[in-house]
């Protein structure tokens, strides 16, 4: 998709600095991999780089960047390519920089309970080799097996955990960063308390590589649960199914993980993946509800309030998980959802989120909306922390439809998003294809707060530009 860059080309005499700086071996032209690297999970966008390259170290990567802001060209950070917002394209061509080589676990140290790792490290690699440990990283996106966590850093991701263990961000203690001019600095410290002054560890979370590339992470670590159950609630409606989660909370209940689940998500499941499942005729939602701790007592006694719950508002059937096999059926079935719909349609996917309680009036909304404009929408998240993901799939729209009419529709989501008390992502971020919806939500004196930022770390805007605004 070309844009009209006002940035400098890249030329020969370039391209033999990079190599200098590299080797040959990590500097990249032939149009194959330019192709491989000019898309993420986005849709079917694509932009393509100039030159892809792979540092291997923060020495390199200081010297890429400051060759690139001498000569204005700009660069594209990227991690493991699974974002679903545009985040790692390279808009405007020039250098896209891979943090592939960058996957090293430097340490793990039990006595603090952190440890410090490479942003190309795999998340469920990391999640692995921390639990051989005894310990806990809880932040697991859907795409654990393929993201990079320093991915999930540029994105602030969350995943079903959340909802007990938080976000990335409370896990998240110092980060080493490079800025745009080649600096490099540490942005905190290894402490879990942090009062000196502006705190920038947080402003570089969620800021999608805009504003530095990351090149060594120190987290967070937490003990180890010894147990978990999983429970699944079934619905007649939607709204009963939102409604049962924050009555779950008031309860005084904190799951490890409360899933919703609409049946036309676990349909196309059943359709395209070959997961086996019983789905009753009259059933239309789910809740898919972990707990964990220490104590299988007390996991058994809030089993107990849940159910309770779950009755008063509505469940007809609850299905117990408690043997490993049978968990890792009902979790294959929701991480498994957005691939059946991403894989079987033409879709577009929405990420929102609004207080919990919200989520009856927002999934009714996104419904009538839909059937307003004509689209279908596969609705399921991690309903615990409010964050519904919307699937809109093309159906029977025209093809004139989908590409104007759509994007009305998804104005009104937004809208009525906002209007809940809710914002436009929780978890995959701004990019490029939700850059036009943040007036919805922003004011234009927020916006310019946001730009000015954007301004003090990169003025000559090369890093990863086009995106969030």
């Amino acid at each position: 998709m070309p844009v009209t860059s006002p940035y400098h080309l890249i030329d020969a005499a370039f391209i033999l600095q990079l190599t200098e700086i590299l080797g040959e071996a990590n500097v990249f032209t032939d149009s194959q991999v330019l192709d491989n690297y000019s898309h993420d999970e986005t849709e079917d966008l694509r932009y393509q780089p100039e030159v892809v390259v792979k540092p291997a170290d923060t020495a390199q990567v200081s010297a890429i960047l400051k060759l690139c802001s001498s000569a204005y060209v700009p660069v594209t950070p990227r991690g493991g390519g699974t974002g679903l917002s545009g985040g790692a394209l390279p808009v405007y061509g020039g250098v896209l920089m891979s943090m592939e080589r960058f996957k090293s676990i430097i340490e793990i140290d039990t006595e603090n309970l952190q440890a410090t790792v490479e942003p190309g490290v795999i998340t469920e690699e990391f999640m692995n080799a921390v639990a051989a440990e005894g310990l806990l990283y809880p932040v697991d996106p859907s795409s654990k097996g393929s993201c990079f966590i320093g991915g999930n850093v540029a994105h602030g991701s969350g995943g079903p955990r959340v909802v007990k263990y938080g976000t990335i961000r409370e896990y998240i203690l110092n980060l080493e960063v490079v800025l745009p001019n080649g600096d490099v600095i540490w942005t905190g410290a290894n402490t879990l308390k942090y009062a000196s002054g502006y705190n920038l560890t947080q402003l570089m979370i969620g800021s999608e590589g805009t504003l530095g590339v990351v090149t060594k992470i120190v987290t967070k670590l937490i003990p180890r649960t010894q147990h978990n159950v999983v429970l699944l609630g079934s619905f007649l409606e939607n709204e009963a199914a939102c409604a049962a989660v924050s009555a779950i909370f008031r309860a005084g209940i904190i799951p490890s993980a409360l899933e919703f689940m609409e049946r036309k998500g676990v349909e196309w499941v059943i359709r395209f993946d070959d997961i086996k499942f019983d789905l009753k005729d009259n059933v239309k939602a789910f809740l898919m509800i972990e707990l964990d701790g220490d104590d299988l007592d007390m996991i058994f006694k809030d089993v107990e309030k849940v159910n309770e719950v779950l009755e008063s508002h509505g469940c007809t059937e609850v299905l117990f998980a408690d043997t490993a096999a049978q968990k890792e059926d009902l979790w294959r079935m929701r991480r498994v959802m957005a691939e059946s719909v991403k894989s079987n349609s033409v879709y577009k996917e929405e990420d929102t989120v609004v207080p919990r309680a919200a989520l009856p009036q927002l999934i009714n909304g996104v419904k009538e909306i839909g059937a307003r404009y004509g689209f279908e929408s596969v609705c399921y998240g991690h309903a615990g922390d409010g964050n519904l993901h919307i699937n809109i799939i093309k159906g029977d729209m025209s093809d004139e439809d989908w590409k104007y009419k759509l994007k009305e529709g998804i104005v009104e989501i937004f809208q009525l998003t906002a209007k809940l008390g809710g914002t436009i992502s929780g978890e995959h971020g701004i990019g490029l294809v939700q850059r036009e919806f943040m007036p919805l939500k922003y004011s234009e004196v927020h916006l310019n707060l946001m730009r000015g930022i954007k301004r003090v770390f990169d003025p000559d805007l090369i890093l990863n530009p086009g995106k969030i605004f």
